[in-house]
C-alpha cells in the first residue's frame, strides 16, 4: 500500500513538473499574457543568458567569447528565430566570411601596421581596410546565400585591427557556435522549430 502511495505521489509530482516546462513554452504564455510582452520577455532573458554565460566564459577564460557583434547575433537568434538570416547555417558562416574578409583586407592593406591598442584612431590604410572588408563581406554573403547582418560588424571589427590575432578569431567563431548552441536548445524548448541548420525556404520572418 506504502509503494502504491509513493509511487502516486511520484506521478503526480511528475506531472508538475511537466505542467511546469509546458507553461514556459511560448504558445501557452501567448494564450495566457498579452504578445508583445511575452515577445519583449523572451528577448530580454535569453539575451541576458547567453551573452553573461560567454560573458563569464571570456571573464574566466581571459579571451574574447564576447564582442560587439555577438549582441545583434543574440538579438535575431530570439526576437526573428525563423528567419533564414538567424539560421545557423546564415549566422555560422556569416561571421565566417565576415572573419576571413576582415582579416584579409587587414593584411593587404597594411593597416596593421599600427597597433589598434596604441594609435586607435583612423589613417589610410584603415579607410580602405574598413570599405574593402565591409564591401566583400557583403558580396559574398549575397553569392553563398547566407545573409546575416551582424557580420558586417564582425568584419569591420577585424579590418581594423580591433581583434587581429589568429587565435583571437578562432575564439570569436566559437563564441558564435556556443550561442547558436544556446538559441537551438533554448527556442527548441520553447516550442519553436528552431531550424538544426537551414531555415526552410518558406520560412522568412525577416
Amino acid at each position: 500500500m506504502q509503494n502504491r502511495d509513493s509511487f502516486a505521489q511520484q506521478e503526480a509530482s511528475a506531472d508538475h513538473v511537466v505542467s511546469f516546462f509546458r507553461k514556459l513554452r511560448l504558445d501557452w504564455l501567448l494564450l495566457h499574457f498579452p504578445p508583445r510582452l511575452v515577445h519583449s520577455l523572451y528577448v530580454f532573458v535569453n539575451g541576458f543568458v547567453t551573452i553573461g554565460l560567454l560573458a563569464v566564459l571570456a571573464l574566466v577564460s581571459r579571451n574574447p567569447f564576447v564582442f560587439p557583434s555577438l549582441g545583434p547575433t543574440a538579438y535575431l537568434l530570439f526576437f526573428t528565430p525563423l528567419g533564414r538570416t538567424s539560421s545557423p547555417r546564415n549566422t555560422i558562416i556569416g561571421h565566417v566570411i565576415g572573419l576571413v574578409c576582415g582579416y584579409a583586407a587587414f593584411a593587404v592593406t597594411g593597416a596593421g601596421a599600427l597597433p589598434f591598442g596604441e594609435h586607435p584612431g583612423i589613417f589610410w590604410p584603415r579607410v580602405l581596410a574598413a570599405a574593402l572588408s565591409l564591401s566583400a563581406t557583403g558580396a559574398f554573403m549575397v553569392l553563398l546565400d547566407v545573409s546575416h547582418p551582424p557580420a558586417g560588424a564582425t568584419t569591420l571589427i577585424v579590418s581594423l585591427g580591433i581583434i587581429s590575432k589568429p587565435s583571437e578569431l578562432a575564439i570569436i567563431e566559437v563564441a558564435v557556435f556556443l550561442l547558436v548552441a544556446q538559441a537551438l536548445a533554448i527556442n527548441r524548448l520553447a516550442g519553436l522549430p528552431y531550424p538544426f541548420w537551414s531555415a526552410p525556404a518558406q520560412i522568412d520572418s525577416d
